[in-house]
């Protein structure tokens, strides 16, 4: 272990030797004889090799030899440290490897370098994730760690699929109006809570894209792994959206329409409003307000109130939740699937 470990640490301070060998060189022609006599040692090891002693007790005896002068009786214990400190140093960087490794494994198969909390990779795409609870001891982490390779490896084949809009079986609103054969189908998946998902809608409204795409939009609320809704009112306004599109086709675009894009008179966009000032109560005011100002009287309102609070809505939201996170594996949203490929994170007009 002590060859292995030194061999480790050489390498992690071969930049600096290098940078200071330019002006002592002899420091890096010493740098350089260690640095052979460790990988050596180590490609011994790899082929389960003894390695050569002499090495070891080099590394040992540098490291000891002013204790064996003034305190020879160390030399034991010393010696029994620097193995183990040896031991933790080579744990430590392979489990560093492993965790880099599975790290960009992740981020090329499912958009994030990190599974369990996806907006904590900035490497990643701009999303609102879909956190999962953190674990809350050391051995649910440990098991949760090798449980995300588990995630890697079959989400790896999704990366050489096609995907078709056809082939799941969301609950989703037609925003497009008359279906067009002539043009492909797509599924957007946003929630209304989502800054990600709004500045994607303006994208979307600006190029085009309803008028281009025959749309099929699945309002999703993100939960965290506790069932925790991440945007304060997204619930309510996806139950909502459903419910409208019950009475008169269009009037759940209206809604999202207007907090996407609608600001109050003071300048403050709507969706902001929901996500940090309204109170569930003034969330829903608000949307039978623009709802009564789209046409709907206080009979319609009524029906809707009823069908927001069926069963049925709540199983259209719990299916669409099986679907994205178990069978699409979405770490993040807005994610559409389009042109054959499943798109995850902000939509740019081209």
């Amino acid at each position: 272990m002590v060859c292995i470990a030194a061999f480790i640490i050489l390498a992690l301070i071969g930049v600096f030797v290098a940078a200071i060998s330019i002006f002592k060189p002899q420091i890096g022609k010493s740098y350089l004889k260690a640095m052979k006599k460790a990988w050596g040692c180590l490609w011994k090891k790899v082929r389960l090799q003894k390695c050569e002693t002499g090495f070891k007790d080099d590394v040992k005896n540098t490291l000891l030899s002013k204790v064996m002068l003034k305190h020879p009786k160390w030399i034991r214990p010393l010696s029994i440290v620097i193995e183990v400190l040896s031991a933790v140093i080579v744990v430590v960087a392979v489990w560093a490897i492993l965790t880099a490794i599975k790290s960009l494994l992740a981020l090329w198969a499912l958009g994030s370098c990190n599974i369990t909390k996806p907006s904590a990779c900035s490497l990643g795409a701009e999303i609102c994730s879909i956190d999962e609870a953190e674990p809350s001891n050391p051995i649910e982490a440990t098991g949760r760690w090798f449980t995300e390779w588990g995630e890697i490896f079959e989400a790896i084949p999704d990366k050489f699929r096609t995907y078709k809009a056809e082939d799941y079986d969301f609950n989703y609103i037609d925003v497009s109006g008359a279906y067009v054969e002539e043009f492909s189908t797509v599924v957007d998946i946003f929630d209304p809570g989502c800054s990600v998902c709004m500045i994607s809608y303006r994208n979307q409204k600006s190029a085009g894209f309803f008028d281009s795409y025959n749309v099929r939009l699945v309002p999703f609320a993100i939960q965290d792994g506790d069932g925790n809704y991440k945007f304060k009112n997204s619930e309510i306004i996806v139950r909502y959206m459903f419910a409208t599109e019950q009475i008169r086709s269009g009037l759940s675009l209206a809604i999202i329409d207007r907090i996407f894009t609608g600001k109050n008179s003071e300048g403050i966009s709507y969706q902001n409003k929901f996500n940090e000032d309204y109170s569930r109560e003034e969330a829903i005011d608000k949307i039978e307000l623009w709802l009564s100002e789209e046409g709907i009287d206080e009979s319609g309102l009524e029906e809707i109130r009823e069908i927001v609070n069926y069963p049925e809505i709540t199983d259209k939201m719990t299916e669409n939740k099986n679907i994205i996170e178990n069978e699409l594996r979405i770490k993040g949203i807005p994610t559409m699937i389009i042109n054959g490929k499943k798109h995850t994170g902000l939509w740019k007009a081209d």
